[in-house]
């Protein structure tokens, strides 16, 4: 069978790190017919969108994209291209595997730490329901919130305020708890737990634990628990291997999943899945490293275990367990890995991106 994938390019080392995965992904054997798509700031400057329609002209029809890291400006210029791919193609769950393989550098290394976060992706202040400063808009719900807010203890009421809302739903919040559910079943996973900061914000995060909750008693077979956002960075510092699925808003999940990749070694191996009933867009979780383009220096490893889990998903299991192993391989031996990966990033036996890629195609 003939898998036809979209394969988008990104900017800084995103088509360094596309071409290895692609070449992995080749090396297992799995027949694929690859659409090559440009976004981010190349695209800009090619064709004055950073998101042309033909990307998502092409994701839509192939329903399954293996996408490099692109470029978001911080504070200015257009939003994240990631979002709006998530929303624009339904894909509510964005599922980030962190994983200790044997041979990564991390404080953890003792620990068999094997943690996947469930991190809900079109809802919470992500939604991108912002206003400005002195905008005409942001005045009148300032209005608004003054109003609401007399005779509280507030220090000073609102008046140059930026504005962001945080829409939590009850189906966004019951797919993405059900989906976290179902790959745990699917899986031989023990545990989902909740996170949320329902204790404060409890009309908000408050919906979101009560719908876990609720979609949890489906699963009489599976331990639910929840716990308070701050706790629960806490607790992962100190007793990760506690814990096997989390499932979280958006913007909690951001974060933790951070988190969550600082304790197996850092987003050079931190995977990642935006899942959808349409659709399905796989990424590594670190951003695009402008600074190292064309420099052939970066670690291979996130985007390659990416394309892992999407042959997973294309139910191409064996050649998912093969790439894995030999990822994981090539790790532990520890001779052709890049600088980020030795003990000394100094070390002048550290390799390229090109070079490790072709180990770990030696290896399959």
């Amino acid at each position: 069978m003939t898998h036809n994938i979209t394969l988008i390019t990104g900017d800084g080392v995103g088509p360094e790190l596309a071409n290895a995965a692609r070449q992995c992904i080749d090396a297992t054997g799995v027949r694929i017919n690859w659409d090559v798509q440009e976004a981010g700031i190349d695209a800009m400057e090619k064709y004055g969108t950073p998101l042309p329609e033909s990307v998502l002209e092409s994701v839509r029809r192939t329903r399954c994209a293996l996408k490099a890291p692109i470029t978001t400006p911080v504070g200015t210029g257009f939003r994240s291209i990631n979002v709006h791919l998530r929303q624009e193609l339904g894909l509510f769950a964005c599922i980030r595997p962190c994983k200790y393989y044997s041979g990564v550098r991390t404080l953890y290394h003792q620990i068999p730490i094997d943690l996947v976060l469930f991190r809900e992706n079109t809802e919470d202040l992500y939604a991108g329901i912002e206003f400005e400063k002195g905008n005409e808009n942001t005045k009148s719900l300032i209005a608004t919130i003054n109003s609401l807010t007399t005779g509280r203890k507030i220090a000073t009421p609102f008046t140059e305020t930026g504005i962001s809302i945080k829409p939590i739903s009850v189906s966004g919040t019951e797919q993405i708890v059900r989906a976290a559910f179902e790959y745990a079943r699917e899986n031989q996973r023990k545990k989902v737990t909740a996170v949320h900061k329902a204790n404060i914000m409890k009309h908000t995060d408050g919906l979101f634990l009560r719908v876990s909750q609720q979609v949890a008693e489906n699963y009489p077979d599976i331990a639910f628990e929840n716990r308070i956002v701050d706790n629960m960075c806490m607790q992962l510092v100190q007793k990760p291997e506690l814990y096997d699925i989390l499932v979280l808003p958006n913007l909690y999940g951001d974060i933790l999943s951070d988190l969550c990749a600082g304790l197996v070694g850092g987003l050079g191996v931190a995977p990642g899945a935006n899942i959808g009933p349409n659709g399905a867009v796989f990424e590594a979780t670190h951003g695009s490293a402008p600074k190292y383009k064309g420099q052939n220096k970066v670690n291979p490893t996130a985007l390659i275990l990416s394309g892992m889990l999407m042959l997973r998903h294309l139910k191409e299991f064996d050649a998912a367990t093969r790439l894995e192993r030999a990822v994981a391989a090539v790790i532990a031996e520890g001779k052709k890995v890049t600088y980020d990966m030795k003990a000394d990033r100094d070390d002048p036996s550290a390799v390229g991106t090109r070079e490790m890629t072709d180990a770990i195609c030696q290896k399959l």
